[in-house]
C-alpha cells in the first residue's frame, strides 16, 4: 500500500488550452462539428490534470490510473476560445482518488465531472497487461 497522506481533500490544479483542430468534435467523428470542443477532449483535460496533480506526489514505482470518468458536456466552445479546467480531490482511500471537475471557456462554465483514480505499481500493471497479451496470442494460436 502507497501513503495516501500526500493527497489531501480540497488539493486542486488548473490547466488551460487554446481550442485547436485537434481538439474539434470532427476530429473525433462527431458529424460535421468542425469548429467546436470536443467532449473527448474534455475528458483528456479532465486525464490530464489529474495526472499532473497526483502522480508526481507518489513514490518512485507508482502512478494512478483511470477507472471511472464522468463528464457533463454543458455548453459549447468554438475554435480559438481558452478552456480552464480545475480538478479537486474530493476523497482518498489507501488506493482510490476522486476527483471533481469543472471547466470553462471565455464565456462561462462549460462543464463538470468527476474522475476515480486508482493507485497502482507500474510495474505489476505492465507485468499483468503483458501475461494478458499472452493469453490473447494462445487464444488465436489456437483458432
Amino acid at each position: 500500500m502507497v501513503n495516501t497522506s500526500v493527497f489531501n481533500k480540497g488539493d486542486t490544479i488548473t490547466i488551460q488550452k487554446r481550442v485547436t483542430e485537434d481538439d474539434t468534435a470532427l476530429k473525433y467523428g462527431s458529424g460535421k462539428l468542425e469548429t467546436l470542443f470536443s467532449t473527448p477532449s474534455l475528458v483528456a483535460m479532465m486525464i490530464e490534470a489529474s495526472s499532473k496533480l497526483l502522480d508526481d506526489k507518489l513514490p518512485e514505482g507508482f502512478i494512478t490510473v483511470g477507472k471511472v470518468a464522468f463528464v457533463d458536456h454543458e455548453k459549447p466552445t468554438y475554435l480559438g476560445e481558452v478552456v480552464s479546467l480545475t480538478v479537486t480531490v474530493e476523497e482518498c482511500s489507501p488506493t482510490k482518488v476522486v476527483l471533481s471537475m469543472k471547466a470553462f471557456d471565455e464565456i462561462g462554465l462549460i462543464g463538470i465531472g468527476h474522475h476515480h483514480r486508482y493507485i497502482v505499481n507500474k510495474k505489476a500493471l505492465l507485468e499483468r497487461a503483458h501475461k494478458r497479451e499472452a493469453e490473447i496470442d494462445l487464444e488465436v494460436e489456437g483458432y
